[in-house]
């Protein structure tokens, strides 16, 4: 949600290319271009410690300041080096408040599945539409005391109020299952098993 924490001080910029991106990144600011509603795109800087602060968050939305005129965006692309993880540029697009925006919104699990078991995020987002200034960092799911073949769906998900699912509603998100490991451990301790069952069997004979 955009408030006074999210409010940027932008400049317009007129220098292109890599020498030009390098420059703005030592000056302590990440080169991005805003686009969408029809408008033309603008290219401008914007400071990079604080930017990098709000872009912990997923879906963040930066309030602009553009030369004393505000614009509100959402940040669609962040592209970073590799090696180094620092931000080279960003894509913003144009919001306006009410207006409603589809977004992947991480899935955060709580809660520890029933003993032996773990739960796997097959998808670690889920699709919404929802308002452009009231997205949800993230989607919680409780899968406290899941047994082993549990599974979760889009459509299992509580929706925060205004938030619509955007998935197929029988897309798999998660499920509970017993560890490969654990899996192979109880099969083996299971052949043994029978194996000395057998035998016992066969000298009982």
């Amino acid at each position: 949600m955009a408030d006074e924490s999210n409010k940027v001080v932008a400049e317009v910029r007129d220098s292109f290319g890599k020498g030009a991106a390098r420059k703005i990144r030592a000056a302590g600011k990440i080169p991005a271009v805003i686009y969408g509603h029809g408008t033309d795109p603008v290219h401008i800087t914007v400071p990079a410690h604080q930017v990098g602060l709000l872009l912990r968050k997923a879906n963040a939305v930066l309030d602009l300041d553009i030369d004393g005129t505000s614009q509100l965006t959402l940040v669609k692309d962040v592209q970073k080096d590799p090696v180094l993880q620092i931000i080279e540029h960003l894509d913003l697009l144009v919001i306006r408040r009410g207006e409603k925006v589809q977004v992947e919104v991480p899935v955060h699990v709580e809660g520890e599945p029933f003993s032996g078991t773990i739960a796997v995020l097959d998808i670690p987002t889920i699709k919404l539409e929802v308002e452009a200034t009231h997205i949800p960092e993230r989607i919680v799911i409780d899968v406290t005391d899941a047994e082993e073949g549990t599974q979760y769906h889009a459509k299992d998900f509580a929706l925060p109020a205004g938030a619509v699912l955007a998935e197929d509603e029988d897309l798999l998100i998660l499920a509970v299952v017993v560890p490969a490991a654990a899996r192979a451990e109880e099969e083996e301790t299971e052949s043994a098993e029978e194996a000395g069952e057998s035998a016992a069997a066969e000298s009982a004979e």
